[in-house]
């Protein structure tokens, strides 16, 4: 983590607060905007400030775009499961509405509401069953032994690597690209799209890599089509083509979901998981000497450093009220799951990682009807990463002071853009 940037005093907080008149009768409060670099180098003080400004805040986002920001644990989890909170675009007036994607990469699970939600989701479950995530096991444990290697030689012909390029990137990719049947080199190309859409500093970054994915999807389907094989793909294909229970935008759809949702998290996970324990060594030599511990240090970085700040976007389908706001129909509406697994009144001693953490309970896989499909998977493979690089890696560290650590600039996606290692 990087060292936590000057806090203002507590009863401070007039940054957060845009030159702007009192709303009049009737209006929104002028808007909070506190995505800032402070924000993007560690989100985790901004949102303690803003917990102690309000359970439900109106922020303006670095786009313009404006929406409510729901911070504690306790309405985040019970707004996660409200049904008058739709994913859906077309119940949006205003506001943020997240990605702009074309028809053939929007109609996935992330932004269809309950009877579309859960046709698609049982078409999909098959891939994600306890039996055939167990039977992947063998294939993650070799694909991190391959990249373990890989990471090995680099440290030895160059003295220092990327963690994220020589070992987090590559391991899911393999996994998720054997459910799809997705070429490793294709995969790798998709990572980058993946990556860029999400680097807003860089202009024309999001929309070119979201046209690259647009034309990618298709071709890869036309693949499969032509030459089906054992792998999720064919079988989402065949409900398409046979029982059209899929339309093709659908299809496309869900490719693009179980490609980026099966590699963005756990790539950034396993790079921040690291981080995190580099951090807290006491941690880390309890899961050197404690290798079964490993599975309670998944749940607690799942908790505390997981890369999504946010649940997907909702929108009221009408006026509802949250810890006390009203918020009109068709606004944005952002549950704060970052905020909300710091939350003081939910979590004791919330920045603090914990592998021993009696209660690791958290909603960084979702809760309720859009829980993470993946979430067996992810995971696994998670604790497998972990594993391998500390049996493999004793001395490993951080080849850069953690003040020169470079973090993506978006405010959905706190991310290390890389994590220099070296052995010591």
């Amino acid at each position: 983590m990087t060292p936590p940037p000057a806090q203002p005093s507590q009863d401070s907080h007039d940054d957060y607060r845009p030159h702007a008149t009192a709303p009049g009768p009737g209006q929104p409060p002028a808007p909070l905007r506190p995505f800032d670099a402070e924000f993007f180098r560690d989100p985790y003080p901004v949102y303690a400030r803003l917990r102690r400004l309000g359970p439900v805040l109106h922020v303006e986002l670095p786009d313009g775009a404006r929406a409510w920001l729901i911070t504690r644990e306790e309405d985040v989890r019970a707004a996660l499961t409200d049904q008058r909170l739709s994913v859906n675009k077309a119940r949006s007036r205003n506001g943020y509405q997240g990605f702009s994607l074309p028809p053939a990469l929007d109609a996935n699970l992330l932004n269809v509401d309950p009877d579309d939600h859960v046709r698609l989701r049982r078409l999909v479950s098959k891939g994600f069953t306890p039996r055939h995530i167990e039977q992947l096991r063998g294939r993650v444990v070799t694909a991190a032994e391959h990249y373990a290697d890989r990471l090995a030689a680099r440290l030895t012909e160059c003295g220092e690597a990327d963690l994220l390029a020589e070992f987090a990137n590559p391991l899911p990719l393999v996994v998720i690209g054997h459910l799809l049947g997705v070429p490793e080199a294709d995969g790798r190309e998709f990572s980058r799209w993946i990556a860029a859409m999400f680097a807003p500093e860089h202009a024309g970054h999001t929309a070119e890599a979201i046209d690259r994915i647009h034309r990618y999807l298709p071709g890869l389907i036309g693949a499969r089509r032509a030459r089906p094989g054992d792998d999720l793909l064919s079988s989402l294909i065949a409900a398409r083509d046979e029982g059209d229970r899929l339309s093709e935008d659908e299809l496309v759809s869900l490719a693009f979901l179980l490609l980026m949702a099966g590699t963005e998290n756990v790539q950034h996970l396993i790079a921040g998981g690291v981080l995190t324990l580099w951090n807290h060594p006491e941690q880390l030599a309890d899961l050197r000497r404690r290798p079964e511990l490993i599975p309670e240090a998944v749940e607690e970085l799942l908790r505390c450093a997981h890369p999504n700040q946010w649940a997907i976007r909702r929108f009221p389908v009408e006026a509802v009220e949250i810890a006390g706001t009203r918020i009109p129909a068709g606004d944005t509406v952002l549950l704060g799951l970052a905020s909300a697994h710091r939350d003081p009144a939910r979590f004791p001693e919330p920045d603090r990682f914990d592998v021993h953490r009696a209660d690791k309970t958290h909603l960084a896989l979702g809760h309720g009807m859009h829980y993470c499909l993946g979430a067996a998977l992810a995971r696994m493979e998670i604790g497998i990463a972990l594993g391998t690089l500390l049996d493999r890696f004793p001395d490993l560290q951080l080849a850069v002071p953690a003040e020169q650590l470079e973090w993506r600039a978006s405010f959905r996606s706190h991310a290390l853009r890389r994590l220099p290692v070296s052995v010591g």
